[in-house]
């Protein structure tokens, strides 16, 4: 069987979703002819570049630019109009893609973005390809750029999503509610009394995890500079060198910094609480793991629809005010049985056989 794992290298989610699906189906079944393709590699690369390098510019610095996009694309009336324009745009840059395709049609394709999904969905009304197309959402909301005709299967991440798909228009019977695929390490929790002595932290002491992606400085400074004298706080910097180098300056005790990692599950497993933007993979993740979350900095669109999500099932709590964010943090600290009652929402939300399901969809 030839499986075609397609996304497109915009942020990590989609590609972190793909990769952890090829990898789980290459461990399962090493006689399946598995491929993971970025649709853009097999883009030109003016397209590719404006693509990648547009929204990150875009979610960064101009994020109400990205939100009027987002909200007018969403717009049903306006459909007939963005979707031959966005159909045609990605048509004539992904002919590589393309004919890719073509040459090898996989039995099927899974798709963790929605770039390449109107472009299988006319090779497939076209009789050009007659792979089995299965759309992977990758967060909570449903974006109208993840609806194709051509879809067999669209796997999503909540009873939420699933019902935005009906309200436009899907079947309920092309729908499974199975979660977003993560990596499996993140279904192994070691224990936390062998984590803190590996991180040098205290046991017994309440500790957040503050994961800074591409935040400004300031914001993520004030936190710190909050929470450190109450409880432990580590701080994963990324690719933020200046926060790391100014939070690295003041020396604060009870506070572990970290550039790049590739170990994050043990880092959320040695916390309490964790404070980060509702990326859908990075929901998914600490779903699994547990970890009572406050968000911060939602990109407007996807992941305010994640917060939103997430807060109706008493999940979560999205906060601008570092003030706030302490007094929620303490509040925590103080009362464990809030932080127990939010775990209990987890523990009836969160997904950990996502790649084991989706396998047995496709085998």
């Amino acid at each position: 069987m030839k499986i075609f794992i397609t996304y497109a290298s915009v942020g990590s989610g989609h590609f972190k979703a793909a990769q952890a699906l090829y990898n789980y189906l290459k461990q399962k079944n090493s006689n399946l002819a598995l491929r993971l393709v970025d649709a853009l590699d097999n883009s030109c690369f003016l397209f590719k570049s404006i693509y990648s390098s547009g929204y990150a510019f875009l979610v960064s610095y101009l994020p109400l630019v990205w939100a009027l996009g987002f909200y007018i694309t969403s717009i049903r009336l306006l459909r007939p109009i963005v979707k031959p324009i966005h159909f045609i745009i990605n048509w004539l840059n992904t002919k590589k893609f393309i004919k890719c395709l073509i040459q090898e049609n996989p039995d099927f394709i899974i798709s963790t973005h929605f770039l390449p999904l109107e472009v299988i969905s006319c090779l497939k009304k076209t009789h050009r390809i007659d792979s089995q197309l299965i759309t992977l959402i990758t967060d909570f909301g449903v974006h109208p750029f993840w609806l194709s005709d051509a879809t067999d299967i669209y796997i999503v991440a909540s009873e939420f999503s699933k019902q935005q798909l009906i309200l436009n228009g899907v079947r309920e019977n092309k729908i499974k509610v199975l979660g977003i695929p993560t990596d499996p390490k993140f279904l192994v929790r070691p224990q936390r009394s062998i984590l803190t002595k590996k991180f040098n932290l205290k046991q017994d002491k309440f500790t957040v995890l503050i994961v800074s992606g591409s935040f400004a400085i300031s914001p993520i400074e004030k936190i710190v500079d909050l929470l450190y004298k109450d409880v432990q706080v580590l701080v994963v910097c990324a690719q933020n060198k200046r926060l790391f180098t100014r939070l690295k300056r003041k020396n604060y005790p009870h506070v572990l910094l970290f550039g790049f990692v590739d170990n994050i599950e043990e880092l959320m497993a040695v916390s309490d609480v964790i404070i980060t933007k509702p990326g859908g993979l990075t929901v998914s993740e600490l779903l699994i793991m547990e970890l009572v979350p406050i968000f911060i900095y939602p990109i407007p669109g996807q992941e305010t629809l994640n917060a939103k999500v997430l807060e109706s099932e008493g999940v979560g709590l999205t906060l601008k005010n570092a003030e706030d964010i302490k007094g929620i943090v303490l509040d925590y600290k103080n009362n464990p049985e809030k932080l127990n009652k939010v775990k209990e929402n987890i523990g009836r939300i969160k997904k950990p056989d996502t790649l084991s399901q989706i396998y047995n969809v496709v085998c």
